[in-house]
């Protein structure tokens, strides 16, 4: 076994060279992210873009990743983009990772999202058959989307959720998931400055072992804990039955596992916490319908088996 891992290994890093994705510092998981990224750029016959002046495989050369939108899966796709990524929305999405970065969680998000947004018949069946029969039909698919930013009635600071979704229920309730997504990502992102509108906010949902809370101001719960603020602060302020914060990321990302798992941890309810993963969601599209993006999706960010050398025959 030990052989086989170690061959697998050599394998990854001989692809991570040859498609000039070896980065120092990446974990394994973010590794193997960055290759299998940088083998469905050369698949499609994409150059790579550059890094400090050196080719980088993960990445698409500018302007033409924007002019092109070539990040994105379908023509569908990649015109939602362009009516969300406006030139005063890029800020908020990051310039130019929305275009260039092929490992960046935000172009996930429209490729796995933007065809529901279009399809609010398959949104409605996809989010009841990871909810159950608490979703009647779903109503807004949106992206980056905040309540108000640097609102005091929210959560006083610039959170978004990445995708979010709202629905009715079958008694004309009214429900809210508000997705956090990561891909690559360890969570290890600078700690935010505490505001004290986030105690308030802890107080009035009620959701958290108090004697916990230290832990969810820090690396790497504290993006689950804002997150998970937010959709409860939008809950109580805009008077929806139901809220729901989503943690989302591929079942390979340990780190992001860990994380979900000791994030339960700190909690005395579960109710208003749910994680899913990539698989999961990808699975029940594929329970829903039959279009090709999904096995497109599929491929690009989920079939880790090419890495392996039987995966490359």
């Amino acid at each position: 076994m030990q052989e086989t891992s170690d061959r697998h290994y050599e394998y990854l890093n001989h692809l991570a060279r040859e498609y000039h994705a070896m980065v120092p510092g990446d974990s394994l998981f973010q590794r193997r992210a960055r290759v299998l990224q940088s083998l469905w750029r050369a698949e499609q016959g994409y150059e790579a873009g550059t890094h400090r002046g050196r080719p980088l495989g993960s990445r698409l050369p500018m302007p033409w990743a924007e002019e092109s939108l070539a990040n994105y899966l379908t023509d569908a796709i990649r015109a939602v983009v362009r009516h969300e990524v406006t030139p005063e929305a890029q800020g908020l999405y990051g310039y130019p990772r929305i275009y260039d970065n092929l490992l960046s969680s935000q172009p996930l998000c429209f490729n796995l999202f933007a065809e529901l947004e279009q399809d609010r018949t398959l949104a409605t069946a996809v989010l009841r058959d990871l909810m159950g029969d608490r979703v009647h039909e779903v109503n807004a698919v949106r992206f980056e989307h905040s309540p108000g930013r640097g609102d005091p009635r929210y959560t006083d600071d610039n959170s978004a959720f990445d995708v979010y979704l709202e629905f009715s229920g079958p008694a004309h309730t009214r429900g809210f998931v508000g997705v956090e997504v990561k891909y690559h990502e360890s969570l290890q992102d600078r700690e935010a400055k505490h505001r004290p509108r986030y105690d308030v906010v802890v107080a009035e949902i009620g959701c958290f072992d108090e004697h916990k809370l230290a832990g969810l101001q820090k690396r790497p719960l504290q993006q689950l804990w804002r997150n998970h603020l937010l959709a409860g602060s939008l809950q109580l302020v805009d008077g929806f039955d139901e809220g729901i914060s989503v943690f989302l990321y591929p079942q390979d990302n340990l780190r992001c596992a860990h994380a979900a798992e000791d994030y339960r941890g700190c909690l005395a309810r579960q109710g208003s916490f749910a994680v899913w993963t990539l698989e999961a969601v990808a699975a029940a599209l594929k329970r829903h319908t039959a279009s090709p993006w999904v096995d497109v999706f599929i491929d690009r960010y989920l079939d880790f088996s090419k890495l392996s050398p039987a995966g490359r025959v």
